[in-house]
């Protein structure tokens, strides 16, 4: 049953590397499976990272907030894929995100430092996750510069292209936060897209 759970998680790998059946032994048994509930955390700002994730199924927000307490989606995460506070992973300092279940989700968790662990000994899983920090760094530059370049009506559209089952599974308002623009405004501008 374990090794159907963890068949995404293998394709996924697979995909950014393939990697050998001794491979894949060693990386599977490193990770736990575990049920986040909508609304729960996977981590906070604050606190150091620890673990990696791979989002099995669901849908999680990551977004920080300012010092008045207004919240920013900064990017959503759709399994399946990975989710983790990577920089904090990375630097060893606090983590900056919160990221947190918009619907009951199921993980497989792993802590970072046995992940890392297998590098040396296994180079088709460190290839495999310099391919997955690769994919992160190009998804953050592409962001960046839509915010800056495009106008709220492309950033929608885009956002349309990128995750074309998320409107209808969450709140308006988070999607208006991750385009950067109110309800209003994102009110107006599918209205101008549907004709509705």
């Amino acid at each position: 049953m374990r090794n159907t759970l963890l068949t995404e998680l293998k394709k996924y790998i697979d995909r950014l590397n393939p990697i050998s059946a001794d491979s894949w032994d060693k990386l599977s048994s490193i990770f736990t499976e575990k049920e986040i509930v909508k609304g729960d955390f996977f981590i906070t700002e604050g606190h150091v990272a620890t673990q990696i994730a791979f989002l099995q199924d669901g849908i999680i927000r990551a977004f920080y907030s300012n010092r008045e307490g207004h919240e920013y989606n900064k990017h959503f995460f759709v399994s399946p894929c990975f989710i983790g506070g990577y920089a904090s992973l990375i630097t060893g300092t606090p983590n900056q995100i919160n990221q947190q279940a918009l619907s009951n989700c199921t993980v497989f968790i792993a802590n970072y430092s046995d992940f890392k662990a297998l590098f040396d000994k296994h180079p088709d899983i460190e290839r495999a996750a310099r391919k997955l920090a690769e994919l992160f760094f190009v998804h953050k530059e592409q962001k960046e510069i839509e915010i800056v370049l495009l106008d709220a009506d492309k950033r929608y559209l885009l956002f349309q292209k990128e995750y074309p089952q998320l409107e209808q599974q969450v709140p308006q308002y988070h999607i208006a936060s991750y385009l950067g623009i109110t309800p209003t405004q994102l009110s107006r501008i599918r209205r101008k897209f549907t004709g509705k």
